[in-house]
């Protein structure tokens, strides 16, 4: 290996600061020198010594950049590194091959194979570290943009006045249930919940005040609900909640307390308290799809509204005819699960 300057950063050890690296070579020498000089830069160093050894460190504990040797007893570095790429929790860490390999054929085998980079033996201090620098910012620019990702998915399924679930995420989440109790022969319930008089408030309180009712409306909502059941907007100021492995009765049993619960206290927006209530239909199948629960919730919503509102309503079978259910008269439901 020849000498050379490492980058001035070393002095003060902050190039690699939170950066784990992981050196996968069977030479105790390169491992020493690998370790010394990126430790001088502030990177934490994990050793392996053969390519099994560093895939299990990777499986327990991922680094943020791998140097890997290709020359090594059991498997060799391009082993490691399409096992690396097969596997969905690995396949975004960077490897840095460290080889004497450095010809045409051995470097673009490397780099098909996923490789970020090469780095040839005997290397420049200065070198290993800038390699190990790139291929680290690499990686946080791939962390970055996968939060990112994560954040404007949960955006396109999210409304953003209330932080309940959006329309169009309430529609994947009722077919799934429904096409899980169609399965396993379980209940399924739909509560469709509406403020009534809800264009009263815009009107007399202003639409930030409205904006205010919807969202403590949400909240109340949410406090009432298991974790497995599934609440949202539905469309302005109607709701949709789907209730899995629930029975008429338990969905009557819940859109009752839900309903007591928001009468009870009035909503305070615009500098005074607003009395709220709600309306709403239940509806229970599996029926013939997850539409036709709806429809039913909804024809039954407008049965409350048209009784007087503050009240919940429900199909009562075999006849057909609306019927309104306490809380009291019903049994608990179980426990929501994902088997």
């Amino acid at each position: 290996m020849t000498g050379g300057a490492v980058t001035d950063r070393a002095v003060t050890g902050e190039a690699g600061a939170g950066i784990t690296v992981l050196i996968t070579d069977d030479s105790l020498v390169i491992r020493a020198v690998v370790r010394s000089h990126l430790e001088l830069e502030g990177y934490t160093v994990v050793e392996a010594m053969e390519g099994l050894d560093a895939l299990d460190r990777c499986r327990q504990s991922p680094p943020d950049v791998i140097l890997l040797d290709i020359e090594m007893p059991g498997l060799d570095g391009y082993e490691v590194l399409a096992i690396l790429k097969a596997d969905p929790l690995l396949r975004d860490l960077p490897v840095v091959f460290l080889t004497t390999l450095t010809d045409m054929k051995s470097v673009l085998r490397g780099l098909r194979g996923g490789a970020h980079d090469y780095l040839k033996k005997p290397f420049e201090p200065a070198e290993l570290v800038a390699r190990v620098a790139a291929a680290a910012h690499v990686k946080k620019l791939q962390d970055q943009l996968r939060q990112r990702n994560t954040e404007l998915d949960l955006l396109s399924r999210t409304d953003v006045l209330t932080g309940l679930h959006n329309r169009r995420h309430l529609e994947e989440e009722l077919a799934h249930h429904h096409s899980r109790a169609m399965r396993h022969g379980d209940p399924l319930s739909v509560l469709l919940l509406d403020i009534d008089h809800f264009k009263r408030v815009n009107d007399g309180y202003g639409h930030p005040a409205g904006d205010v009712v919807l969202a403590v409306f949400a909240e109340r909502l949410r406090q009432e609900l298991r974790d497995g059941d599934v609440a949202g907007r539905w469309g302005g100021e109607e709701f949709l909640v789907v209730l899995p492995r629930t029975d008429l009765a338990g969905a009557l049993s819940v859109a009752n307390r839900i309903r007591r619960v928001v009468a009870a206290t009035p909503i305070v927006a615009a500098g005074v308290g607003i009395a709220v209530t709600v309306s709403g239909g239940c509806a229970s199948g599996p029926l013939g799809g997850s539409d036709q629960l709806v429809d039913v919730a909804d024809a039954q919503l407008y049965a409350a509204k048209a009784a007087g509102r503050n009240r919940i309503m429900a199909p009562a079978a075999p006849l057909g005819l609306a019927l309104e259910l306490d809380e009291a008269s019903a049994e608990p439901r179980p426990p929501e699960s994902l088997g």
